[in-house]
């Protein structure tokens, strides 16, 4: 069946237009406690958002089609996705939602559901639900009298500052001066009292959301940001956050960035050396360097690498028994602690490893040299890649590069995009081949 509405990170789109209307939202809303009202006990579901302008239309909308199903609505109000999925189990909820479009800009929102477990939906359940709202999503109204109800969880917030902290590998952050830039979004609160609570001294970030201003030039999608405030407050550290806080880039006290692969080394490596590292193994996506997957060679650890998309990834934790993996954007997933990426939580692993490394950033986060790799973007609708001129260029730029490295060439699930992604070790080469292919696509369109 092909997907009409749910792509590689639920349903997302430009606000007010369709899919993300609150005539859609209503009708995902509905589709959904369809499937997930099980049993004869009081349903509840559990509906977070980020700073989005546009949170205001789709959070009634949803609650209104919740509760026309006779569900009980808890209002968490603006918190991380990580907060959502680990809120959905400790309370015991049916459903999660989380309403954010992450790192798109503000004009964008979308629709992220978890199940009672918090993870996120299998693609067999979101198409389950397309085909609830494509026919009859309204059957089997409530009655008046088991309508739902909707409260908000006050304490929201204390609860994840809470599980947060409890993250963290003893001790404190007492001495480390820390930049942290929460994108204008989901954790603008919650991350720097985190931060402030377990000791250090923090320096916060695009923390005044306005509900226009969510990633704008700030974040882990520009760390630019972050890298000038280190630099200029002479701090230790500093995290960057996406809009929804599930995604994180760190810098070294130079300001040079510390992307998601370098992250992930990190991670891996403490936890082999401490003996947490399930199944000896990381997984990460095609997108990952092929420096990192070297290195873990050379550790005597294993990858596991999928198609693009912390779903993907999961899926393949839960397959392989992992307990660490992620991309090499920063979505950085640690099933010891959650069951989705947690941008907080992994950076506070990372201070762990700083802290007890007794060195700076620049040394201790820095454990491989990437092969050069370059990613570029094009607007341009999926469909070009088949075309023949594009494929050629394409098969061209394969052989050309041979062994030497290796191509990812994909549509966006996220956005009209073509992603271009190379690698080699002739850095020169790579940059020239992406560009051939580049060009190719931009003709096309």
């Amino acid at each position: 069946m092909t997907r009409k509405f749910f792509g590689t990170d639920g349903i997302r789109g430009r606000a007010n237009q369709e899919p993300m209307t609150a005539e859609t939202a209503l009708r995902v809303a509905m589709a959904a406690a369809g499937l997930f009202k099980r049993g004869d006990h009081r349903h509840r579901v559990v509906i977070g958002k980020d700073t989005r302008l546009s949170g205001y239309l789709l959070e009634p909308a949803l609650t209104a089609g919740f509760i026309a199903k006779g569900m009980d609505v808890i209002l968490l109000g603006p918190l991380p996705t990580p907060a959502v999925a680990m809120l959905t189990r400790s309370l015991r909820a049916d459903m999660g939602v989380m309403i954010s479009a992450s790192h798109n800009p503000y004009e964008d929102n979308g629709i992220k559901l978890f199940g009672p477990d918090g993870g996120k939906l299998s693609d067999d359940l979101e198409l389950q639900i397309e085909a609830r709202m494509e026919s009859g999503y309204a059957d089997d109204p409530a009655p008046s009298p088991e309508l739902g109800r909707a409260s908000r969880l006050d304490d929201a917030i204390g609860r994840y500052v809470e599980y947060a902290k409890a993250t963290f590998p003893g001790g404190s952050l007492e001495g480390l001066k820390i930049v942290v830039d929460c994108a204008n979004g989901a954790a603008y609160k919650v991350a720097p009292t985190v931060l402030w609570e377990l000791g250090a001294e923090v320096i916060p970030v695009a923390v005044t959301p306005d509900g226009c201003n969510i990633n704008a030039h700030c974040g882990a999608t520009h760390p630019q940001t972050m890298q000038e405030a280190v630099l200029m407050h002479q701090a230790d550290i500093g995290i960057a956050l996406d809009g929804d806080a599930d995604r994180l880039i760190m810098a070294d006290e130079k300001g040079r960035r510390i992307d998601g692969d370098q992250l992930m080394a990190l991670i891996a490596h403490s936890w082999a050396k401490a003996g947490r590292l399930r199944g000896n193994a990381l997984v990460a996506t095609v997108m990952s360097n092929l420096g990192l997957e070297r290195y873990l060679t050379a550790q005597g650890i294993g990858m596991h690498r999928t198609p693009v998309g912390d779903r993907y990834v999961i899926e393949a934790m839960r397959a392989h028994g992992c307990n660490v993996g992620g991309e090499q954007s920063g979505h950085i997933v640690l099933k010891d602690y959650n069951t989705t990426g947690d941008g907080l939580v992994a950076a506070l692993q990372i201070l762990a490893v700083v802290r007890d490394s007794g060195r700076k950033a620049s040394e201790a986060c820095t454990l491989f040299t990437p092969v050069p790799q370059i990613l570029q973007n094009v607007r341009a609708p999926g469909a070009v890649l088949e075309q023949d001129a594009v494929r050629a260029v394409i098969a061209r730029a394969e052989k050309e590069l041979g062994a030497n490295g290796r191509f990812v060439i994909r549509k966006s699930g996220t956005e009209p995009l073509v992603r271009v992604m190379a690698e080699g070790d002739d850095g020169a080469l790579v940059q020239k081949l992406v560009d051939d292919i580049c060009d190719a696509v931009k003709a096309a369109v």
